[in-house]
């Protein structure tokens, strides 16, 4: 494990990087602002290494740009229509951030704090660190002061693991996951129409024109949102039709396959593998959901490592996650944090490479 001064916020605050190699030549790299992932560098089939997460070379990047690279989202991810919910009969209004709706925690969510290290964690299997935050009643308007712990562990069998725990001293809502962008053939490579990918997932959240849930499960079979089978990302994301159309890509939430609505466990979510390099991700959750996120608005104005713009596809999204608008649909899974309850939640991303 390396430890080392990645920047200094414009209000003075230091931003640490810890960086993790290990397994086949793994090496990850975080920052204790936004707990943002800012590198995943992985071998390909004949052992060469590129960074496949999207992200950027400098703090200040990080600090000015609202593009969630490599970021934990809360203290709600994805959207809340209006940024409006009622909680034991009180209204609470959000900050609204992504036109109508309330986005990613609003205008500073978690991807917007320092966090802080409780502890590096070092075993036989893996090593990672535990990072701590605690959210105040009332930021972002939110309900309860809620007590977040994130750990991201890096392990001998290639897998960066990542837990979440959140108690909480009042009612509130909690819904976290990671916001990486994925090119498995390297960050700034082009776009990722010839990767394909498979969702484990018989249905989906249909959406409005503002990506709110329609409060429907409809299934993905004879649709675009079929992916129960590995097919190329590109293959209808410029379909016709109107879910797919109105948003230019993919920007859904997919009801992850399980046992039944009350199961937790760790189930294989997605995997996406690109043939070219025969690099190959699994995604595995304790999650209900997962948003694939297609990269429909990089619109070439954000610059990663490599010093190539990012433009429209050239990284993918696969947030882990509860519905979006869970709130405001009581046939979701519930959303809501009480007193004296833990919030716990697991996503594995698996890497390996194929021959």
């Amino acid at each position: 494990m390396n430890k080392q001064l990645y920047g200094t916020l414009n209000n003075g605050a230091p931003v640490y990087q810890y960086s993790f190699t290990r397994g086949f030549g793994m090496e990850v790299r975080v920052i204790t602002y936004g707990g943002i992932i800012t590198t995943v560098n992985v071998p390909d089939r004949g052992g060469a290494v590129c960074n496949v997460a999207l992200g950027f070379d400098n703090l200040q990047a990080y600090e000015t740009h609202n593009a969630f690279f490599g970021c934990v989202a809360g203290r709600y991810a994805n959207r809340i229509a209006k940024g409006q919910f009622t909680l034991d009969g009180v209204p609470y209004q959000l900050a609204v951030n992504d036109g109508p709706n309330h986005l990613h925690g609003g205008l500073k969510g978690f991807d917007k704090v320092v966090w802080d290290v409780a502890r590096e964690i070092t075993t036989p299997s893996g090593e990672g660190i535990e990072m701590h935050y605690l959210s105040p009643a009332g930021e972002e308007h939110y309900p309860g002061n809620l007590d977040v712990s994130m750990t991201y562990l890096l392990t001998d069998l290639n897998e960066l693991r990542i837990e979440y725990r959140a108690t909480t001293d009042a009612p509130t809502l909690v819904n976290l996951t990671n916001h990486s962008y994925w090119n498995l053939a390297g960050e700034g490579s082009g776009p990722i129409y010839d990767q394909r990918l498979q969702l484990n997932a018989d249905h989906y959240t249909p959406v409005d024109a503002t990506a709110i849930p329609l409060g429907e499960l409809a299934a993905v079979a004879g649709t675009p949102f079929d992916f129960r089978q590995p097919k190329a990302v590109g293959a209808d994301i410029h379909s016709d039709h109107p879910q797919v159309a109105f948003g230019h890509g993919f920007d859904h939430n997919w009801v992850v396959r399980r046992a039944s609505p009350a199961d937790t466990s760790l189930v294989k979510a997605a995997e996406m593998t690109d043939p070219g390099s025969g690099r190959s991700m699994q995604v595995w959750t304790s999650e209900p959901g997962i948003q694939f996120y297609s990269g429909n608005f990089l619109n070439g104005s954000n610059y990663g490592p490599s010093h190539r713009a990012y433009r429209q596809s050239y990284g993918l999204a696969l947030e882990t996650q509860h519905f979006p608008d869970s709130p405001n649909q009581s046939a979701f899974p519930s959303t809501v944090l009480r007193p004296g309850t833990v919030f716990n939640s697991t996503t594995v991303y698996r890497f390996g490479s194929n021959a």
